[in-house]
């Protein structure tokens, strides 16, 4: 078989609603890298025909092959939709449950601040950034820390779910019980079997949609403490370093940047040095 025609070749749709090429395979990745800067390994094949064979079927479309020019065609709400489908979203309260004691005596360090402005730059369906505001009022002893969250994700959808932070009992199953009776209200009626965080973490948070990828930011720092957990595995090398050097003069000069446990900032040394275990800071604190 020649290489063109292997281009072209169909993968196993013998089970599937659509047929799904190679080409199909490789439009996609370099959409997907375009706009959310995700670098997709040929082993999320099956991955990407489950995720986006939802939104050919939504379109009422016959392929993928029509599906992606109508994708390229520039429509703007598809292209999110597009996105949402393949963003990963997994998240958890207290997820690398070390980073919390750490922010806690961080932020401790700064209670003579007047306000103290935290980031969270992947906040999915919210875990992430109420587990900060629970660090924050066990930090300051008070529900009404002068702490101000930005929580921001790529995906519209999760951050819509983050904002009503409701979640489901069995989500909440790895929460200690004694965060439970302090952090979360129990739902009766149509909300039994669900939790709902209480609404003084909610008013510490403010949800925004954002893509690392935009050239301009819509954030003001200085932040004492960033979260960018388990986001970079998902880009190249050049585009993490484009991404980090980005945080540089959003974080303030003694913040720190917590990674995710798989992920190392070596590749940025002259932007930030390890502290401790994927916790980061400023390589050149004099800014």
């Amino acid at each position: 078989m020649d290489r063109a025609s292997d281009f072209e070749k169909i993968y196993d749709n013998k089970s599937r609603e659509y047929a799904f090429t190679e080409a199909d395979f490789e439009r996609i990745k370099k959409l997907i890298y375009k706009h959310a800067g995700i670098s997709l390994s040929s082993s999320k094949q099956n991955m990407v025909y489950s995720r986006l064979a939802r939104r050919v079927r939504a379109n009422s479309l016959n392929s993928f092959h029509d599906y992606l020019n109508f994708l390229e065609s520039g429509d703007a709400n598809e292209l999110e939709a597009f996105t949402n489908a393949l963003t990963t979203n997994l998240t958890a309260f207290f997820r690398e449950q070390h980073h919390f004691p750490i922010l806690e005596k961080h932020i401790e360090q700064r209670k003579n601040q007047k306000k103290i402005q935290l980031w969270c730059s992947a906040s999915s369906t919210g875990e992430e950034p109420y587990s900060m505001a629970m660090a924050m009022v066990q930090a300051f002893k008070s529900f009404t820390p002068p702490v101000h969250i930005l929580a921001t994700d790529l995906d519209t959808n999760v951050l819509a779910k983050a904002q009503l932070g409701i979640y489901p009992l069995d989500k909440l199953e790895k929460v200690p019980k004694d965060k439970l009776r302090q952090f979360f209200l129990k739902g009766k009626g149509h909300h039994a079997g669900s939790a709902r965080v209480r609404p003084e973490l909610r008013n510490m948070i403010t949800f925004r949609q954002l893509n690392l990828l935009d050239e301009n930011w819509p954030v003001r720092g200085p932040f004492d403490a960033i979260f960018c957990r388990n986001v970079m595995i998902y880009f190249d090398k050049p585009t993490q370093y484009k991404i980090l050097n980005k945080f540089v003069p959003l974080l303030a000069p003694d913040g720190l940047l917590f990674a995710g446990h798989s992920e190392s900032f070596q590749h940025a040394a002259d932007l930030f040095k390890l502290r401790e275990k994927t916790v980061y800071e400023l390589a050149n604190k004099q800014r």
